[in-house]
């Protein structure tokens, strides 16, 4: 069941682990020709910093086609794009796939209504992963 917490963070559970998640993403983002701009590896990071983290990935992808759009109505959703989703096991060891809510995303910027379907991808995306 999605939750959606009051800063506009989109979580859905998967039965999928972190790593069969990130390569289904990837799969589909280069099947559909959305730029993966940067798959951040944060547990990665951390082990090299001698940390312990659980598994936790930051896709950063998009399209220009869609974005520059609404960044051309509203400048400021610049600081929410290109799209990400989150990837990280929980504390009981299960993964969460998690994003930015459109409703969040449409009221922090007041982007005409629209345009939304320009970033739409990302429930469609998350839907296709969990």
């Amino acid at each position: 069941m999605p939750s959606m917490s009051d800063n506009g963070i989109i979580s859905k559970p998967s039965n999928h682990s972190v790593d069969e998640i990130v390569e289904k993403l990837k799969g589909i983002l280069q099947a559909k020709n959305i730029t993966l701009f940067a798959l951040v590896d944060h547990s990665g990071e951390a082990a090299k910093a001698g940390l312990k983290m659980p598994p936790t990935k930051l896709f950063i992808f998009g399209n220009p086609k869609g974005g520059t759009p609404l960044m051309l109505a509203s400048p400021s959703i610049a600081i929410d794009l290109p799209l990400k989703i989150l990837v990280a096991e929980d504390a009981t060891g299960k993964a969460q796939v998690s994003y930015n809510s459109l409703v969040y995303l449409r009221q922090r910027h007041n982007l005409p209504e629209e345009l939304l379907q320009n970033i739409a991808v990302v429930e469609a995306l998350v839907a296709q992963i969990v």
